[in-house]
């Protein structure tokens, strides 16, 4: 393909000032691509971020919740009346109270059935941690003791927690007004399935399964809603990912305009995904201060999150997958089941995520036919939430499924990836239609094996179990459509592109408007970075702005699916060249010089060659403001501009992705799994910022590795939670991190908009390499792994000579 690896070092050593870049006439490289101080930093590491917790108003009353301790049951009365009479006790909701101030609860995507809900439940309970009641007192110590004076009787149901019995007609749905467990179902057809079948010398069967596990944010839930009678105006302030569609939600439930309901958002402590969603908890509080007419605040405390607030990856593939002898993948069918829980998510339901999955099962491999049915179930168990890359079982599938066909076939799986991996050529697609012309897959893949060594490996590690010690090689390869090809982001994508709004302020700084809500990812720092690129002026003069729905574009999704590297900096990279073009105008009429003859370069108007002449951008812009009628006749005093970016000016393959390389150590007589190195080969495009994009990867990567070895939301066969706490709820620390070697293949160093998201492409992709090494490691004991949980007691198992 004729792309060069190259480091980050040779990238920020290539950036001096003053470089022009080839076909941008006064455009200068000086930030894009270079490590700059975070613009966070200065406040959220010295302590003065603003969390939701920290937001204390005047008059403010505290919620808490009682939950179901039942995964399934009819509730048959409550008794409120102890608790209503309680010291600080201000008011006591139930069901009946609260529900007939709401409308059903439904989101702006529906697919398959989807039941009639509303904030508190009535009748029956459908998970342990379903909302059943709503304490405000002044104090949340207050609301906690009064919660505990409530009384519930329950008749408990019989629970479903598992496939087969969501599966089961015979067994009655959870939801009574629904016919059926069964929520969705889907079939994907592409290629020539059966003309591949009968060409196979092979059929290998497969099943795989994904366990449930937790977002795990540093900061949990929170929200403090604030309604003003006299105005008819709520302010709903919250720790969340998307704004703009948390007021959509809010304002359609409770039957007020969205504009008069405000979002704030300042500080994130983390999400992953969850807080992209919509809780029951959320319109609870909004309608109590309403009720109330004092602002009312919740914070959810660990064992509520880790029951209550949302789970994902619970899924199963089972697929047979026809191939020759020689490893050549011929054909996959195969059967996707979610376990969506109980309640749909909004303002996504789970059922939404499993187009991606069975759209990227295939990936970038040869395969000539495909079928896929989908089943989507309900279950009495938490809601299924997004979690950085909320389709990664089809990573997840198709790695696991290479390494098993080549171990059947007595292949290497390095060899079988090689054999059946596209190059990304021109006019190349996957099986199921995108194209995936430039994709660098096959670049990632050679240079990681280099990396390894792993011309050499086989051979080190036949001589280690020669002594008795079980090493294990895994690789494996994603793509991610961050932004996709050109089919993919027509007319801005689903999501119908994103604006953003820039403003030269009365002293010549620059006021980035997004509409992106960011929870650690950087945005503060690189949307400057590109502003101040694009304006010429360093990035001290650009304050990015975010989270006041008042102020900021309407986005549904904020900041979510990998969408702010392309889609939020070409916003801001469109908005700021319509400003400067008005800025050049100005100038041009005042210096009498031919616009196309000036440059903006460290804050002043420049024309090119001659930096004597130089005019600050701030005499431009306070003359604006104090005088705008005195701006030369024809110009536009108006020093703002407010761009819709549509995907104009993408450059590159669309695709973000890479592939992982992990070595693992394995103790049979303790399950013990040590990593001894990871290695990543990745390709997001046009770098913005190096450390904020390692830091991305690297942690996704500890994300993946704590998903397989440590967490695991679980369940019993009654529905019972059994991880509650951090005690059954592991996670894994620093100590148990490797270092994460990365290295970029920037495969559209000199695209204009060759940015592409990054940050779930870590989480997508290392349960798989790292699941892929596990079974390596254990094949002379001829494990196959088929979930990928892998606690120390399921290696064991693994290794046991009785299975």
């Amino acid at each position: 393909m004729g792309r060069r690896t190259r480091t980050y070092g040779e990238h920020v050593a290539s950036l001096v000032p003053a470089i022009r870049r080839g076909g941008r006439e006064g455009s200068i490289v000086r930030l894009v691509g270079a490590k700059v101080h975070r613009v966070e930093d200065q406040r959220v590491l010295i302590g003065r971020g603003h969390y939701i917790d920290d937001l204390h108003l005047p008059q403010m009353l505290h919620a808490a919740f009682l939950r179901s301790p039942f995964a399934h049951a009819r509730i048959e009365r409550i008794q409120a009346d102890e608790a209503r009479g309680a010291p600080g006790v201000r008011a006591v909701y139930t069901g009946a109270e609260l529900n007939d101030l709401s409308k059903p609860i439904t989101g702006p995507v529906t697919m398959g059935s989807m039941p009639v809900i509303y904030p508190l439940v009535t009748d029956k309970v459908l998970f342990v941690g379903d909302v059943v009641a709503m304490v405000v007192a002044e104090t949340r110590y207050q609301a906690e003791d009064a919660l505990e004076l409530i009384e519930v009787d329950y008749e408990p149901l019989g629970a479903v927690v598992d496939y087969e019995t969501a599966l089961d007609p015979g067994v009655p749905p959870i939801f009574p007004d629904l016919d059926s467990n069964v929520l969705l179902t889907s079939h994907t057809a592409a290629g020539d399935v059966d003309a591949a079948f009968a060409e196979a010398d092979r059929v290998i069967d497969i099943e795989l399964r994904q366990h449930r596990i937790a977002n795990v944010p540093m900061e949990t839930r929170g929200a403090v809603a604030d309604y003003d009678a006299g105005s008819g105006e709520l302010t709903y302030h919250a720790a969340t990912q998307a704004p703009q569609g948390l007021r959509l939600q809010l304002a359609n439930t409770l039957g007020l305009p969205m504009e008069r309901l405000r979002v704030l958002t300042r500080d994130v402590g983390g999400a992953f995904g969850l807080k992209g969603g919509v809780f029951r908890e959320d319109f609870c509080l909004a309608l109590a201060s309403r009720l109330l007419g004092r602002p009312v605040k919740w914070i959810e405390d660990r064992n509520e999150h880790l029951s209550a607030s949302g789970h994902a990856r619970e899924e199963m593939v089972t697929a047979q997958v026809a191939v020759s002898s020689d490893g050549d993948i011929l054909g996959i069918r195969a059967e996707l089941i979610l376990d969506q829980g109980a309640y749909p998510g909004l303002p996504f339901p789970a059922a939404a995520f499993t187009g991606l999955i069975t759209l990227l099962l295939p990936g970038p491999y040869k395969v000539k036919g495909y079928v896929c049915d989908t089943k989507v179930v309900a279950t009495n168990k938490c809601v299924y939430v997004a979690y950085r890359g909320p389709w990664a079982m089809e990573t997840w599938t198709r790695e696991r499924l290479i390494d098993i066909v080549a171990r059947e076939l007595g292949l290497d799986p390095v060899e079988v990836r090689r054999r059946n991996m596209m190059s990304g050529a021109r006019g190349e697609r996957l099986l199921t239609g995108p194209g995936i012309e430039g994709v660098t897959s096959r670049q990632s893949l050679d240079r990681v094996l280099e990396l390894v060594g792993f011309d050499t490996w086989r051979r080190e590690q036949e001589s280690a179990r020669a002594d008795g010690r079980y090493l294990g090689l895994g690789v494996a390869t994603f793509i991610e459509a961050a932004p996709g090809p050109p089919e993919m982001r027509a007319g801005g994508g689903m999501f119908g592109g994103e604006q953003a709004r820039v403003k030269l302020e009365s002293d010549g700084s620059l006021l980035v408007v997004t509409a992106q809500s960011p929870h650690g990812q950087g945005h503060e720092t690189t949307l400057a970075q590109v502003a101040a690129d694009e304006m010429g002026v360093p990035i001290s003069s650009v304050r990015v702005v975010h989270g006041d729905t008042n102020v900021t574009p309407f986005s549904i999704v904020g900041t979510g699916g990998s969408r702010a590297s392309t889609w939020a900096s070409g916003a801001v990279l469109m908005s700021t060249r319509k400003l400067k073009e008005k800025v050049l105008a100005i100038a041009s009429a005042q210096l009498e010089i031919d616009s196309g003859d000036l440059e903006i370069v460290d804050g002043a108007i420049t024309p090119k060659g001659v930096p004597d002449r130089a005019v600050p951008l701030a005499q431009i812009a306070y003359q604006a403001t104090l005088a705008p009628t005195s701006l030369p006749p024809g110009t536009d005093s108006n020093l703002e501009a407010h761009e819709r970016f549509l995907g104009e000016g993408i450059t590159g393959s669309g695709w973000s992705g890479g592939t992982h390389a992990c070595i693992v150590e394995i103790d049979p007589g303790t399950g013990r799994v040590s990593i001894l190195r990871y290695v990543v080969v990745e390709d997001c495009g046009r770098v913005i910022h190096p450390a904020i994009v390692d830091g991305q990867i690297r942690g996704g990567v500890a994300q993946g590795i704590g998903s397989v070895l440590y967490e695991h939301a679980a369940y019993d066969p009654d529905g019972n939670f059994l991880a509650g706490t951090f005690m059954d709820y592991l996670v894994p620390t620093a100590t148990e991190i490797p270092v994460i070697e990365i290295e970029h293949i920037e495969s559209d160093p000199e695209g204009e908009i060759g940015f592409r998201g990054v940050g779930e492409g870590g989480m997508i992709v290392a349960p798989a390499a790292l699941t892929n090494a596990i079974e390596d490691a254990l094949s002379p004991f001829g494990a196959r792994i088929s979930q990928q949980n892998l606690s120390p007691a399921t290696i064991m198992e693994l290794t046991s000579p009785v299975r």
